[in-house]
């Protein structure tokens, strides 16, 4: 897709009123980050490799061109990334055919947001194939827009996948609040200039500067999300 990227640091005169939100999908919104690991342990075991669990935490919520080329550097293993590619999203393709468990609280938090017409947008590294796949069961009326991984050049922990969706929004990245799952996402709507709302996954994420810290989206709500903006 093509869009213009607005400048970091961009403010407007809406003052601190959240204008939109942006919700990663794997580990944030659907129970799907374990997935992605049993896949690649599987593929690589018919390999002939075994992954090291330590692995886990390097390749999750990177997206695909990072993790498969981390694992086929790690394990040495004779297949080429574009092969690797097309047996990562069909292995989790099959998954999330047979089952899709949302997270604690994301059917509530997406059905409050659309209930109160905040703009939304969900923001992944996943490729168009399988985000159009877990739409259909999030439901695509809670999103004004998706972006896919394989959809820009520089996808997370790149700030590009936010700056572009608050774009297609039309709203102000400093007036966004971001809901990620792991550093990698964290990093990249950070550096967008967004507000971000951290619920670890996987790897534990610190508390920071315009990062606020949950242990589940049951904590997340409205109210929750325009509180940020007055924080800062």
């Amino acid at each position: 897709m093509t869009s213009t990227v607005p400048a970091l640091g961009t403010r407007t005169a809406e003052g601190s009123a959240l204008q939109a939100v942006l919700l990663d999908m794997d580990g944030t919104l659907v129970d799907t980050e374990g997935f992605w690991w049993d896949v690649e342990v599987e593929i690589f075991a018919g390999l002939g490799h075994t992954l090291d669990d330590s692995w886990r935490h390097v390749v999750v919520g990177g997206p695909m061109t990072r993790s498969a080329g981390f694992l086929i550097e790690a394990t040495g293993a004779d297949i080429t990334f574009a092969e690797l590619s097309v047996l990562l999203n069909d292995g989790f393709e099959d998954r999330i055919g047979r089952a899709l468990p949302l997270m604690p609280g994301a059917a509530r938090l997406l059905a409050e947001l659309s209930a109160h017409e905040i703009p939304t947008a969900l923001v992944s590294a996943s490729h168009r194939r399988i985000i159009d796949r877990v739409l259909t069961s999030l439901g695509t009326h809670h999103f004004a827009l998706s972006i896919a991984g394989d959809e820009v050049e520089r996808t997370k922990p790149h700030p590009d996948p936010y700056l572009i969706a608050a774009a297609g929004l039309g709203v102000d990245p400093a007036r966004c609040a971001v809901v990620e799952d792991t550093a990698t996402g964290v990093a990249a709507a950070e550096a967008a200039g967004c507000h971000v709302v951290a619920v670890p996954s996987v790897a534990p994420i610190a508390a920071g500067a315009r990062r606020t810290v949950v242990t589940s989206l049951e904590e997340v709500d409205l109210p929750f999300l325009r509180g940020l903006m007055a924080n800062y």
